[in-house]
């Protein structure tokens, strides 16, 4: 069953036991809720209910062909949603929780709903480290779909006031834990026999997984058939043009720096990339928001975390 929707605005609630109760109750009714992660915020519903799923396509306005991840509180729920290789334990035990997601063969009793795969035989599953994403899934009893909580193909919000200029009346709720502290959506990767293949780049690099998962990484898509979310060619994108690897912004132009120089907001004036990742999306909702009309972003080395970083700018600029 799902609540009516008539109009409505959207409210924040500071994260506590009461608004964690009631986010539950929306959750086991039907409705999407947003919630922190660690890497940003979610839009999270039950991932078994088809309407409850259909309710996060509608109102991200996301296209039908692009599945969701399944968040889950703990491994033993991710074992009954999902066939574990020895690959994807390995990797698991050694990122979980933590911001990435695993592409596995969904099991065939894993009552999800068809529409968290988009027709795919795989589900994408992520065991997530804050508190709050944990505490909604074992209050409401349900793992929980959750793309981030925006506009599809927007940039996405790593503090609730970004979910509110974005998502506005389509929801009832936000669970406001302050900013996220990764700043980029999670990797994703699908193990394999041979190798690990890294579908979205993220926190977890391509040489972290290749050391703890001992096989060598591959990435990119087999097809043109969309694996994961985040493969879309425009995402993450501001309504305003974007334009890469500037040191020198034009007169219209809002300049987002990195390292030592004069710029409009830096994302890290010491070069750390982990830094610059945690600022990226408020950086560019900044930029958006200000009456420049057009975004420069000063070079990032694509190295480490950098590559996630650079594979949001370029799909932000596409």
């Amino acid at each position: 069953m799902t609540i009516a929707h008539s109009a409505f605005s959207t409210k924040i609630r500071r994260y506590d036991a009461e608004s964690l109760r009631e986010a539950a109750l929306l959750i086991r009714a039907g409705e999407p809720v947003a919630v922190p992660t660690e890497t940003v915020y979610g839009l999270a519903a039950d991932a078994t209910d088809s309407n409850a799923v259909a309710a996060i396509y509608s109102a991200k306005g996301r296209p039908s062909f692009n599945p969701l991840i399944v968040h889950v509180a703990d491994h033993a729920m991710a074992e009954k949603l999902a066939h574990f290789c020895p690959q994807a334990e390995r990797l698991a035990e050694r990122f979980w929780p933590g911001a990435l997601t695993l592409v596995l063969p969904v099991r065939q009793d894993s009552g999800l709903s068809p529409l968290v795969m988009a027709g795919l035989p795989t589900v994408a599953i992520r065991l997530p480290a804050h508190p709050a994403m944990r505490a909604l899934i074992r209050e409401s009893g349900r793992p929980l779909a959750a793309p981030s909580a925006n506009r599809s193909g927007a940039i996405s919000p790593t503090r609730a006031e970004h979910v509110l200029a974005s998502l506005n009346g389509k929801i009832r709720m936000i669970l406001d834990a302050g900013p996220t502290s990764e700043g980029v959506e999670s990797t994703i990767a699908a193990p394999q026999a041979d190798c690990i293949r890294l579908l979205r780049p993220g926190p977890v690099t391509a040489a972290m997984l290749e050391e703890a998962g001992g096989l060598p990484v591959m990435t990119g898509k087999t097809g043109a058939k969309i694996e994961a979310p985040g493969q879309q060619e425009s995402h993450y994108a501001p309504s305003k043009p974007v334009r890469l690897e500037v040191m020198n912004a034009e007169k219209e132009e809002f300049l987002i720096g990195f390292g030592l120089m004069p710029c409009n907001v830096n994302l890290s004036p010491d070069a750390d990339l982990r830094e610059a990742a945690a600022n990226l999306f408020a950086a560019l909702h900044l930029a958006d928001a200000s009456a420049a009309s057009a975004i420069a972003v000063a070079p990032v080395p694509n190295e480490g975390i950098g590559v996630a970083i650079n594979d949001r700018l370029r799909r932000a600029a596409a």
